[in-house]
């Protein structure tokens, strides 16, 4: 499918890293080095505006290296860009370590998954299907 984009980053469009991956990595875009010191969030341009087709969002979902080798992760994960949205893509980054984590013009910074999403119309009702499950939530099946 294509996607319209506008690149005011100084990095190449976003790619997949390999003929199977469902992400692609998303580069920090950034005049100068930003620290992250732990237990802190800030908000990192990317330089990148997208126009989706209707029905689909594109969610921003953490780095799998970053996050076991540094800490780092997306703070609202995943992170939902709606087909409407025409701002720049920003990211929620989170260091979850001890120590301070420097994010460098470039760096890869998290992944972007393209879905299709389907929207309800509610229908209310007084008593909802039974399951075998029913109601049973949180740790109902056991360790």
């Amino acid at each position: 499918m294509k996607v319209k984009i506008i690149n005011k980053s100084k990095h190449a469009l976003p790619s997949y890293a390999t003929p199977l991956s469902a992400g692609m990595d998303i580069r920090a875009n950034i005049d100068a080095p930003i620290t992250l010191e732990p237990l802190e969030r800030k908000l990192i341009p990317t330089g990148l505006y997208i126009e989706l087709p209707q029905g689909y969002e594109a969610q921003i979902r953490p780095r799998s290296g970053l996050a076991i080798k540094k800490g780092i992760s997306i703070l609202n994960s995943p992170g939902t860009i709606d087909a409407d949205y025409r701002g720049e893509i920003c990211v929620i980054l989170i260091n979850l370590s001890k120590e301070p984590f420097i994010i460098e013009d470039g760096e890869r910074i998290c992944q972007m998954v393209i879905a299709k999403h389907e929207q309800v119309n509610w229908e209310e009702v007084k008593i909802l299907g039974e399951t075998e499950r029913g109601a049973g939530g949180f740790g109902h099946t056991g360790i």
